[in-house]
Formats: C-alpha cells, sequence, structure tokens
C-alpha cells in the first residue's frame, strides 16, 4: 500500500511538472498576446531614449504586439527600474536602460533594488563608445600629450563629468589612474552645461559618448583626442584610442533590456532573438550613424559581459570613493 501510494504520488508530480513545463513552453509560442510595457527611466530625449523606442518599434513589428514606451524618471533611474523589478515576471512589463543601471546602486548607501538578483538580462543591445573632448585652445592633440601636459601641471587641469555615478564619470576616474596624472573632477547637472564650458574655456575636459562631442568637434568647437574603446570607431576612423597610450584601458556606456527576476526561461529566449533579429536589421545602420557599436549575443552572452562590467564599475568606484550626491 505504502509503495504503490509513493509511484501514485510520484507520477502525480512528474505529470504536474510536465503539464507546467508544456504550459509554460505553450505561453512562450503565443507570447506576447497584448501589449508589452518597455519603461525606460529617465525623462524623453537623448540617446537612451532615442535607441530604446527604435527597438520597441522594432520588437513590436516583428513579435506583432505594440511595445509601449513609458518614460518614469526620477532618482537617477532608480524609481522606474525598481517599478520592473516589483512588476509580474510575465513579459510584459521589461527595462530599457543605460549601464548606469547597475552603477548607481554601487555609489549608494542604501539601494531600492538589487541588480543580480531582481532582474533578468534578456540582451546587450549596443556599446557607446566615449570621446575624450578637450578645451580647443590647449595645446592637447592626444593622450600622450594631455599626460605629458597634466604632468607638467600638476593638478591644473579640470574635467567635467555629466553626473556622479555615470559611464563618463567611471571613465573619468580610470583614465586618471590608468594614466598616473591628476586632474579637477568637476560635476555637472547633465551633459549640455559641460559642454558649454568646456567650449568657453572654463573647463579643460570632459568625457561622454561619442556622439554628444561629434558635432562641436566638426564645427572646430572643441578637439576630440581619443575613443575609449578597444578599438577605433568606424564614424571615427583618424581619432585614437586610449589604449593606444594606456595599454588595457578600455570603456564604455552600454544600452541592455532586462525584465523582472523569474521572468520564464521561455520567454527571455524568444526576446533574446527578437533583439538579435532587430540589431542586424535596419536598426544597424541607424545605430552605427550614432556611434554606438551593436552588440547581438545570447542571455549568457549578455549575463557574462554584465559581471564583468559590474566587478570594473565597483574597483573604480570604491578606489575613487564615488558616492551619489
Amino acid at each position: 500500500m505504502i509503495r504503490r501510494s509513493f509511484l501514485h504520488t510520484a507520477v502525480s508530480a512528474i505529470a504536474g511538472a510536465a503539464l507546467l513545463t508544456m504550459g509554460v513552453s505553450a505561453f512562450a509560442q503565443t507570447y506576447p498576446t497584448q501589449s508589452v510595457r518597455v519603461i525606460i527611466p529617465f525623462p524623453p530625449g537623448g540617446t537612451l531614449d532615442t535607441v530604446g523606442r527604435m527597438l520597441a518599434q522594432k520588437l513590436g513589428e516583428q513579435m506583432g504586439q505594440t511595445f509601449v514606451v513609458e518614460n518614469r524618471a526620477g532618482g537617477n533611474g532608480t524609481i522606474g527600474s525598481d517599478a520592473v523589478a516589483k512588476a509580474p515576471a510575465d513579459g510584459y512589463t521589461l527595462l530599457f536602460n543605460a549601464s548606469t543601471f547597475t552603477i548607481t546602486p554601487m555609489t549608494m548607501k542604501k539601494s531600492s533594488y538589487d541588480v543580480v538578483k531582481d532582474f533578468q538580462p534578456v540582451a546587450l543591445v549596443a556599446k557607446a563608445p566615449l570621446a575624450v573632448a578637450i578645451n580647443k585652445n590647449l595645446p592637447i592633440t592626444d593622450i600622450k600629450s594631455l599626460i605629458a601636459h597634466a604632468k607638467s601641471h600638476p593638478g591644473k587641469l579640470s574635467f567635467a563629468i555629466g553626473s556622479t555615478g555615470s559611464a563618463g564619470h567611471l571613465s573619468t576616474e580610470m583614465l586618471r589612474r590608468a594614466s598616473g596624472i591628476e586632474y579637477l573632477i568637476v560635476p555637472y547637472k547633465g551633459s549640455a552645461p559641460a559642454y558649454q564650458d568646456l567650449i568657453g574655456g572654463q573647463i579643460d575636459g570632459f568625457i561622454d559618448p561619442i556622439l554628444g562631442s561629434a558635432s562641436y568637434s566638426k564645427s572646430g568647437l572643441l578637439r576630440v583626442v581619443a575613443v575609449t574603446s578597444k578599438t577605433r570607431v568606424p564614424m571615427s576612423p583618424d581619432v585614437p584610442t586610449v589604449g593606444e597610450t594606456v595599454p588595457g584601458y578600455e570603456f564604455y556606456s552600454w544600452y541592455g533590456l532586462w525584465g523582472p527576476a523569474k521572468l520564464p526561461r521561455e520567454i527571455t529566449e524568444r526576446l533574446n532573438a527578437e533583439v538579435n533579429k532587430a540589431l542586424v536589421g535596419d536598426m544597424r545602420d541607424k545605430l552605427a550613424q550614432q556611434g554606438l557599436l551593436l552588440t547581438p549575443g545570447s542571455v549568457e552572452d549578455f549575463a557574462r559581459f554584465q559581471r564583468e562590467d559590474m566587478a570594473l564599475s565597483q574597483k573604480i568606484v570604491t578606489e575613487g570613493n564615488i558616492r551619489a550626491e
């Protein structure tokens, strides 16, 4: 009797698990059956919003449902991100964000979410190389002359940062340490006022996504002396990398798509495949024109990249004692 009861229970459990698996798989095959919210935790405008809306439109076209972008700004991106962390893990609420998403909690005493525990990485969309821009009146034409000038004028140079804990901030701190030079880091509320002061000569340098400085550089208002990517950027092939002078230096801002933790594997894989499909279509040329490097890959590729990038960022934040304002 006991053996028969045990076998009945075991068979029931196996059957139940099989039905559950079949249910999830069937759900994944029909997903999405309604509109999907894509939360961007910053105001409209800027590269993050532009790329997010472009991706949402392509996913909607490919998957036959509307992907609605919702800008939920506040708290340096934490309010919108936290909303996704608390949303049902059914694939109908997603997060599109930049690398500040993973950096910001490192700079705070307490964060409302945990990047690793509360979110499921879906796809790495693009990397954004940063440009090292210098006031045009300085005798600095490349990283080598920047280092020489900084060493001959210790503590005299000043570099802007668009916001505390941004990719540009960490890149600026990393350059200072990797090259062994000193300069004053001055925080601004956004890139626009930083560029104004750089052009006006109140600030000597600014490291920011390459698209931001492109128009100023072309018009001769400032000088771009290097990019932070591993290799030269196709849109500016004549601009050398920082790594050509400071071996091993490489840093990016980047954009990705996440869902809440426990997002079903089948849904995650489906979304990842659709993102990759979008990136090899007409999005490819549009993003390349904005200086972005496309990064199609698997869910595991994104998760691994995120771990490695977070480890580097945490090292910079800790050594630089970077704290949110």
